[in-house]
Parts: C-alpha cells; structure tokens; sequence
C-alpha cells in the first residue's frame, strides 16, 4: 500500500485496526460456524481460501490503488479491507475451529482453548519477528506471500483427506487458483522494492540525461547524470540560493539527513571540492540503486552511514561541518524523530560556528507541520529562515518549504533576489517576520510531536 498511501501513522493505525476488525469477525464467525457444522469438514476450505487471499492482496492493491493515491483515513482504511480484511477473517476462523476439534470434554476446555490461544500468540510473534528481522530484509513481499499463500494452500488440501470433504474443495479450487492466479498479471508499480520503500525510477522527456527517484508516493530526487550542478527540483534550487549567500568560498563539508538519490552532496562537491560529504541513509538498497543507476560513487569525497539518523548522527564528528541538510522523508512528511527539538539541538552540535542546518518539508494549509517546524528550529538556533512562494507562506496554497536555521544571520534580500532572477520568485521570511509568520505553534518535542496529524496533503 505505501507506493499510494505513503508511510505514515495514519497509514499504520488504518492497516492494523481493519486487520483487527478482520480478526475479531473471523473469530465470532469461526465460533460459530464450528459449532452448526462439522469442523473437520470446515478446516481445510477455509486453509485454502485463506491462503489464496494472500496471495491475491498484493495485485488487489496495484490494480485499485491508483484510484486511492495519496488519501486519507477513508482511502487507507477502504484499501486495506479490499486487500486485506478477507483473508485476515478467513484465516482468524482457523483457531475457533480447532479448538472445537479437539474439544472431546468440557472439563478440558480451559486447557484447551489456552494452549491454543498461546500457539497463536506465539506463531503470530514468530511470524512478525521472522518477517521483520529477515524476511523482508531479504525478499520482496510478494514471494514471501506465496509461499505462505502455498503453504496454507497446500496445508487446506492436506487436511481434508476424506473422499466425501474432497469433492467441494476441488470445485474450490478449479475456481478460485485461476482467479489468483490471472491477478498476478496486475503489474507491480515498483521497479525495486526494498525493506522501506517501493522505489522506481522514471526519466525527464525534457532533459535526456535526468532521472527522477521515486519513493512511494514521492518524487524524491531529481539528478541529471550529465550535470550534477543542475538542480532539477524548486526546493533544491532554493537551498542552492542559500548556499551562494552563506557558504564559505573553497571546501565545504556537508552532513546529508537522507540520501536517497544523494543530488546536493554531489551538488555541493562540484561547487566546493575538497570538501567531506556523509549521508545518514536508512535504507541499503538506495545505496545501490543510487550506485548502479544514478551513477553515484563512492570511492571520493562522498560517505554512506547505513541506519537511522537519530542514531547514525551520534558518531559524525562535533564542530565538523559547514552545512546540515534535511531531506528525508517518510511518505509525504518527516519523520516525526527527525523533527524534535531534542534532534534539532543534536544536529546543531555538529556545525560549525556560523554553519546552517537547512531543512526540506512539505505542507499545506493549514500549515500546521510548517509552522511548528519553524518553531522548534527557532527554538535551537539564534537566527531563522522561512523561504516559500508567497501564496504558500499566505496559506493560499501549499508544497515544499525550505526552513533554515543558524547562529548567524541570512541576507533575506540576497536570497529572494536569486529566486527572482530566475523567475520563480521566494519570500525569504527573517527575524520578527518568520516570527509573526509562526504565530502560536507549538515546538515538536520527543514527548509530542504529532507530525502525521499536523501535516496537511491536497
């Protein structure tokens, strides 16, 4: 679901409520089928249609997610019960229909109805921590959900040995395995798929030699393999305009928040050589797509430090950089650990006297992310930059802000004129300004910081 509905709390909490709904249906419908019919007869159909259900959500979602792109709770909550709710019920029947198997006397129902309950509880903890642990860090989601998908399959047929329980199941399954099976003609909309994201690459038809990284739903990085000056993103240019006002001549070492398609490390390596280049990068697998199709090298100036920021940032160097840049995204926010005041003051340790920790984020009207970002940044640095389109900065419309921070002034003049001359022009908001601008948002902290709820999506 993320390369529709992106990454994000709310995208979560849909997923593991309407799983649960799922859950608690089959359970309710499982109790009772077993006790009207005869459960040995029920076991094995209800194994297979289970497992082809797995196999069918992942072309379920490519073929209706589309029409759901980058919704809200309706959107998630709708797709996930397409997807997902079926053969989450069907297969929450499996337990009350065993347990009334093996139910010969009610003396033994509370021993029995335990140690099932605990096999589940136990299967469902092994599962997650195989699956998340090693699984998915290792294969894509759509093999593991056939083999399960077969394994559960292949169990329902073991199961029903009886000649007079065979009949109705091979019906069942002359039916319903090509039905799957002609669903995973649905194309995936990942050209990679790594443990985080369902990456792609698209080209620009205006530009032969620009590439376009997308992750989920984002149009994340723009690089021009022939170029790495050219910046192909409004955003990007716009921390171009503040670095010609404020970076020093020569050298610049530069500390990366997310690398993804790593554009204004090889950017500000081209402008300033010499300088140190280190990306926190969660994700591996866009290291090597970076390397194999973005034709980023790591045998110069450029470091890759595998793992979250939060944590990777604790061994970058105090006082060791000209420049913090934040461009890590989850979905259409940041996220919310990389947002804190708490991590904005980890960040500032890591700059040098006068250096700028400079930040992208997307929001719209409201503007309640927006605000309370420039607030907790204001909270940790002496000096505040806010650089937007005027109808953003108005609340008449929304996209990508940039939001800087740093113990020495901005020359907002400077950097709205470079905006212009290029005419796309940027308010730069300083001093009272981006105060009044901030007006009563609160700063994010480790303790509150709603950032799925405060951001606003068209």
């Amino acid at each position: 679901m993320a390369p529709f509905l992106g990454v994000t709390l709310e995208t979560f909490t849909g997923i593991i409520g309407t799983v649960l709904a799922g859950i608690a249906l089959g359970s309710w419908v499982g109790g009772r089928a077993a006790d009207r019919y005869d459960p040995r007869g029920l076991l094995g159909p209800v194994l297979v249609v289970g497992g082809l259900g797995a196999v069918a959500a992942p072309p379920i979602v490519d073929a209706l997610g589309p029409a759901m792109r980058a919704g809200g709770p309706i959107e998630i909550v709708l797709l996930t019960v397409l997807g997902f709710f079926l053969p989450a019920a069907v297969l929450s029947t499996v337990t009350p229909i065993v347990v009334k198997i093996r139910l010969h006397d009610l003396a033994e129902t509370g021993s029995v109805v335990g140690s099932y309950s605990a096999t589940a509880t136990a299967g469902a903890i092994f599962g997650t921590f195989v699956t998340g642990f090693l699984l998915v860090a290792t294969l894509p989601s759509r093999p593991i959900l056939w083999v399960v998908g077969g394994l559960l399959v292949g169990g329902g047929v073991a199961v029903t040995a009886r000649p007079s329980r065979s009949s109705g199941l091979v019906r069942l399954l002359v039916v319903a395995v090509p039905s799957v099976g002609l669903l995973q003609l649905v194309p995936s909309p990942c050209d990679t798929e790594t443990a985080y994201y369902c990456a792609r690459i698209t080209t620009e038809p205006d530009r032969a030699t620009a590439r376009v990284l997308w992750l989920d739903t984002l149009r994340h990085s723009y690089v021009d393999l022939a170029d790495p000056t050219y910046l192909g993103f409004r955003y990007a240019r716009l921390f171009g305009d503040v670095f010609t006002t404020r970076l020093p001549q020569g050298a610049v070492d530069g500390l990366y928040v997310g690398g993804g398609g790593f554009t204004l490390p090889r950017y500000l390596d081209a402008l300033h050589p010499g300088g140190r280049h280190l990306a926190l990068e969660l994700d591996p697998s866009l290291v090597d797509l970076a390397q194999n199709e973005l034709g980023l090298s790591l045998d110069g100036p450029i470091e890759v430090a595998i793992g979250d920021a939060r944590l990777t940032l604790e061994d970058a160097p105090d006082d060791g950089f000209d420049v913090v840049i934040g461009d890590a995204f989850g979905g259409p926010s940041v996220p919310w650990h990389l947002t804190t005041r708490e991590f904005v003051s980890a960040i500032r340790t890591k700059l040098r006297d006068g250096g700028i920790y400079i930040l992208n984020m997307i929001d719209y009207p409201p503007l309640g992310f927006a605000t309370a970002e420039a607030a907790t940044i204001a909270s940790v640095f002496d000096h505040l930059l806010v650089l937007a389109p005027r109808e953003y900065l108005d609340g008449e419309d929304g996209g990508n802000f940039v939001i800087a921070g740093s113990d020495a002034p901005f020359d907002a003049t400077a950097i709205s004129a470079l905006s212009r001359d290029r005419q796309e022009p940027a308010i730069a908001l300083t001093g009272p300004d981006a105060v009044a601008w901030i007006g009563g948002a609160d700063v994010l902290t480790d303790d509150f910081a709603p950032v799925d709820q405060l951001i606003t999506t068209p």
